[in-house]
């Protein structure tokens, strides 16, 4: 049976918002222990992280840069920055003395500069917010579309992970897939890890 998007959004985003921070914290970490186990996170050069918008219960992606730098693993983090177009991202470094800016939405960004600068070339892999997904690993996100022209910038072997703190499995099919969608390979669940590939 096939799903449409928005209907799959609506729910997602309505349970989501029923969880208690508390709840949200705990599956968070539930989510770096599983990357950890099941990716060579220490062998990447490159990994791109959202920034969690706190308010709406984004998957908060905050203990998985932690421990990179508690660890001291080689990996280096970059993290996305909204562009003035409001249809593209530029990626920058984020190390323990990036400044943070909040976007006109909340969101936390790193401080722009072009020394900072990485390009989607560069990552081995990238964690990717969503709501849902099908078992192909179509995501559902917000609609905006910004993951889908970002994912398609990155080489062909990079891994693309998805990260959702609700408890449920991926749907059978969305219904309304575009050709500009880019699918997962792998998607981080408090109820396990869906592979795609």
């Amino acid at each position: 049976m096939q799903t449409n998007k928005a209907a799959l959004r609506r729910a997602a985003l309505a349970r989501r918002q029923a969880l208690m921070p508390a709840e949200v914290a705990q599956r968070s970490q539930q989510l770096a222990g599983q990357l950890f186990e099941y990716f060579p996170v220490a062998q990447w050069r490159w990994l791109h992280v959202f920034l969690p918008l706190a308010r709406k219960n984004e998957p908060d992606t905050w203990p998985f840069i932690h421990r990179i730098w508690a660890e001291k693993l080689s990996v280096r983090l970059a993290a996305p920055v909204v562009q003035p177009d409001d249809s593209t991202l530029k990626h920058y470094e984020l190390t323990p003395d990036t400044p943070l800016l909040a976007s006109r939405w909340g969101i936390p960004e790193p401080l722009a500069s072009p020394a900072t600068e990485v390009a989607p070339a560069q990552f081995d892999a990238v964690l990717v917010p969503l709501l849902a997904c099908d078992r192909q690993g179509q995501r559902v996100g917000y609609g905006g579309g910004f993951y889908d022209r970002f994912l398609a910038e990155c080489r062909p072997d990079a891994l693309f992970i998805g990260l959702s703190v609700l408890n449920n499995e991926p749907v059978a099919a969305l219904a309304d897939v575009l050709p500009t969608d880019v699918p997962l390979h792998a998607c981080l669940t408090p109820g396990g890890v869906w592979n795609f590939r």
